[in-house]
């Protein structure tokens, strides 16, 4: 009697090492899971067609909030350059009249921009001189020191897609001039300059990019 318990209780744990064995083969078979177009956000999926995305908010006491989203086909580290090649920024930014680098520690530069803004009969050259920090090449922060804003900072925000050796570019911005110019003048100008640069920093990227991409 006691002999063929044990024969039936060897034999269940025979079977459930056997279940165990296959289940963890079968695990360990399965394919490495990537990151299909279906799982990328509808946002993702717009911006890697070539569009640039443009949010535009009411904030308080006369704050303009601008949110800007692009697909830059270079990586990060390329980008982040451009970003920050203030001295060059007059080169291929539209509207920047004048750049260039004030002073630099190491963790902050100081930076100023004279720039054109506005639209038809609304036209006004800006002055601005600001401080940039941030965590290369991922986030970049920037904040006016002195110029023709009541507020003017932001961030710069880098992330990585490797599926498609490139970067989705963010820009976020809160923004008030110290002279007079309605909202709704306000959003027009920002609804066409940030497309504008973001199509800009994207092109010079991608243009950079390119002789390292031939030796590759």
């Amino acid at each position: 009697m006691h002999s063929s318990i044990r024969k039936v209780y060897r034999s269940i744990l025979l079977l459930v090492v056997i279940v165990i064995s296959f289940i963890a083969n079968f695990s360990l078979a399965q394919p490495i899971a990537t990151v299909s177009s279906d799982s990328l956000s509808t946002e993702h999926q717009k911006l890697l067609k070539g569009e640039v995305l443009v949010v535009l908010s009411d904030l308080p006491d006369g704050v303009t909030g601008v949110e800007g989203h692009i697909y830059i086909a270079a990586p990060p580290k390329k980008v982040w350059e451009v970003i920050t090649d203030y001295d060059n920024h007059k080169k291929f930014v539209p509207n920047v009249l004048d750049s260039g680098v004030i002073s630099d520690n190491g963790s902050e530069k100081v930076m100023f921009e004279k720039g054109k803004s506005g639209m038809l009969f609304f036209q006004k050259t800006v002055n601005i001189k600001m401080k940039v920090w941030g965590d290369a090449p991922k986030r970049l922060y920037f904040q006016q020191i002195t110029g023709d804003f009541k507020v003017y900072h932001g961030e710069w925000i880098l992330e990585d897609y490797p599926q498609g050796a490139g970067t989705f570019l963010t820009y976020k911005a809160e923004v008030k001039p110290g002279f007079f110019a309605p909202r709704f003048a306000v959003k027009n100008v920002q609804k066409h300059d940030c497309p504008s640069m973001m199509s800009a920093m994207k092109k010079q990227a991608e243009l950079s990019s390119l002789p390292e991409l031939k030796k590759e």
